[in-house]
């Protein structure tokens, strides 16, 4: 059995791992529009949307990483079983939903492998009611928002260039679309990383690691954020093509609408510490973009397949991390 020590960097490299295949999966959110439209290549659009993920570190504070620490089951029944199981639970159902193309939310994966694993523990009492309401209430407000949002910037689009031709239009909007899309993989990496911000810091501060009282250390920060980036770059191209074409088809300005309203939503999510789902923001604004034209330009099939891979991510990797956590206490008691 690993010393105490040597447990804690176990689960510091295996959180990593999660935020690298959170990068990894979640950066077809971040190119898909983009690539979609042929703004920029995938190759070209990984390495922007990477880029932009690193430096949201200098962007903004830690409310995020202060849900997930301390806001959706209590500091002091955490221990290093819980947290392995919870990011066991994550992982695997990332990997699922990744393999079979669906975008489902990295975000949601681990709040759900935290509540699973916190029950079998110390059953309902270990959850902070406060933070699992707010959390589970934006599985449906991030994509609404984001879809009333997209709505609206692509209304507001147009109207803007209804005495512009086709071709001016095309050329002002993909110049546009850099900049929306940085702005998105911006907002992307402000929440996405802290999550796993949260869970290193929690893991350190059960075992006294950094100080009396729950913080974020600088050096965790860098080091979430780098890793993040680097996921993005290797990219999650299995859900490029659902997110940039199944869904609805886009065009430069279409791609400018969804991904400005989707950074919007989630870069404000952000700054309240709340732990969105980037993945749910930025199909519910697709979707508004498409609404826009026709309600058949909408393929609603593929949005409900979606919608119930959203529905079932926190209760499914809850299930996967309670599992896991017995088997840990199983073979090691």
């Amino acid at each position: 059995m690993l010393d105490s020590m040597a447990f804690v960097i176990v689960i510091v490299v295996i959180a990593l791992v999660f935020d690298f295949i959170n990068g990894f999966h979640d950066s077809a959110n971040s190119i898909s529009t983009v690539v979609s439209t042929r703004v920029l290549s995938p190759k070209y659009a990984v390495l922007w949307a990477a880029f932009f993920n690193f430096i949201a570190a200098f962007f903004i504070g830690t409310q995020v990483a202060n849900t997930i620490g301390r806001g959706i089951i209590h500091p002091d029944i955490v221990d290093n079983m819980l947290i392995l199981s919870a990011l066991g639970g994550a992982i695997i159902w990332n990997l699922i939903t990744w393999y079979y193309g669906l975008p489902s939310s990295s975000s949601h994966a681990l709040i759900g492998g935290l509540i699973g694993a916190g029950i079998a523990k110390s059953g309902t009492s270990s959850l902070v009611w406060a933070g699992v309401i707010k959390t589970t209430a934006f599985i449906i407000l991030s994509p609404a928002i984001g879809l009333v949002l997209g709505y609206i910037f692509m209304v507001i689009s147009l109207n803007l260039n209804r005495n512009s031709n086709m071709a001016r239009s095309e050329k002002l909007y993909r110049k546009l679309q850099l900049c929306s899309s940085a702005i998105y993989s911006l907002g992307h990496g402000m929440n996405d990383a802290q999550k796993t911000m949260g869970i290193i810091a929690i893991v350190l501060y059960s075992k006294g690691l950094i100080g009396s009282s729950f913080n974020i250390p600088y050096w965790i920060i860098i080091m979430c954020y780098t890793v993040i980036a680097l996921g993005t770059m290797f990219g999650g191209w299995r859900i490029v093509k659902t997110m940039g074409t199944k869904i609805t088809k886009l065009r430069p300005i279409g791609g400018f609408s969804a991904e400005a309203a989707a950074a919007c939503s989630i870069i404000g999510a952000s700054i309240a510490g709340i732990p969105v789902s980037t993945t749910h923001t930025i199909t519910g604004a697709i979707v508004g973009v498409g609404a826009t034209h026709r309600l058949n330009a909408v393929r609603w099939g593929v949005a409900g397949n979606i919608v119930w891979a959203w529905i079932l991510t926190i209760p499914i990797t809850a299930l996967i991390s309670s599992i896991i956590y017995f088997l840990l206490i199983f073979f090691t008691t």
